[in-house]
């Protein structure tokens, strides 16, 4: 197809993705974002980036699930265009709980027993034993005697991810970078001599006045922990919510889960800072002497039913946008979507995931 001339609002994650794609493909692309390269402002830098669609079952839509399948697969590909390396690990999930919580973890294997069943592609879960358990994470071993093995599950290092993909967006020459330059879609007159071919919103929450966007909040405390060793991200069934620890490269663990319906982005209370540290030293002591390199909130952007949508502004105009707490788990998705949109004004993935498309154009 012919080189097309494509403005991107917002340099989050979605925004990255697309613009590198695009870039990739040979067209001109321009990219808007209110804040700095580093990606201050994107929900993106405040998360674990975990790669678990059976886990995160318990919690969202079957569609998500789908499309999280799909992005394991794709976040290779993606990974492998970009000119840094990027952690990308697919060692499978672990869950654990303590007994006075096994009731609720009963509870949640239930609710992925019947995903499995809905979603025939994904991996079984897998019911361990404590001596299977201290086999897969022997930092583990003595420490709970059952848990859930979900294998092929994974993460990403998301801030390298972020630099990564900023890098390959400076180097490409397609692509016009314009920093702490915030636009709305009121600043493009899509029908005069000079319109792109496309503007693509991937502002998140800053995408407010085109959608019914809410924020929810999230806080994950980053770890320096010398005397820790997972390989994969572990889940402690809580009675709140359940907690994960993501370890990254070089010791550092992501410990987060908390969801408030707020936007309020002040510093992290008290009492989630200790519930998010307690529950972590209860799964492995050697937390206690961990450092404490940062607590970070940020506002996810969500739609009413906490479900990602492709919406269609005008002939020239879509978003991506409702990505929720599932960025990383199907932003791929989201961009193949996407790209299926701009280059044939359909897209059949979305059809065979249950993506939701939002035709505004005759309304």
């Amino acid at each position: 197809m012919s080189a097309m001339r494509c403005v991107i609002l917002g340099a989050g994650l979605m925004g990255r993705l697309m613009a590198h794609a695009l870039a990739r493909e040979g067209h001109a692309v321009e990219v808007f974002e209110g804040q700095g390269p580093e990606g201050q402002g994107a929900a993106a830098r405040v998360a674990a980036a975990m790669l678990a669609p059976l886990a995160e079952s318990a919690i969202t839509e079957t569609s998500v699930v789908r499309m999280g399948q799909h992005s394991i697969r794709r976040w290779a590909e993606l990974i492998a265009t970009l000119p840094e390396p990027v952690y990308n690990q697919q060692n499978g999930s672990l869950i654990v709980w303590h007994r006075q919580d096994a009731p609720l973890a009963r509870q949640f294997e239930q609710m992925l027993l019947n995903t499995g069943r809905e979603v025939s592609e994904l991996a079984p879960l897998e019911k361990v034993d404590g001596t299977r358990l201290g086999d897969l994470e022997p930092s583990l071993a003595g420490r709970f005697t059952q848990g859930l093995y979900l294998p092929g599950e994974g993460q990403l290092d998301n801030r390298a991810l972020l630099h990564a993909l900023g890098r390959a967006l400076q180097q490409h020459p397609q692509v016009t970078l314009h920093w702490h330059t915030p636009r709305t879609p009121a600043d493009f007159d899509l029908n005069g001599a000079d319109a792109p071919d496309w503007l693509i919103d991937c502002r998140g929450l800053g995408a407010r006045d085109r959608l019914r966007l809410r924020g929810v909040r999230g806080e994950v405390i980053r770890l320096h922990a010398p005397d820790v060793t997972l390989q994969r991200p572990t889940r402690l069934i809580h009675p709140r919510y359940p907690i994960y620890i993501a370890p990254k490269p070089q010791h550092l663990f992501v410990i987060g889960a908390t969801e408030i319906e707020s936007e309020d982005l002040s510093e992290a209370s008290v009492r989630s800072t200790l519930e998010l540290l307690s529950a972590a030293y209860t799964v492995h002591p050697g937390f206690a002497e961990a450092r404490i390199v940062e607590i970070a909130t940020q506002a996810r952007p969500t739609l009413a039913d906490n479900l990602p949508c492709v919406t269609l502004h005008g002939n020239r105009h879509i978003s991506l946008n409702g990505l929720y707490r599932h960025g990383f788990l199907i932003s791929p998705a989201m961009l193949d979507a996407g790209l299926e949109w701009l280059h044939h004004q359909t897209t059949e993935s979305a059809l065979r995931w249950g993506l939701r498309v939002e035709d505004e154009r005759n309304h």
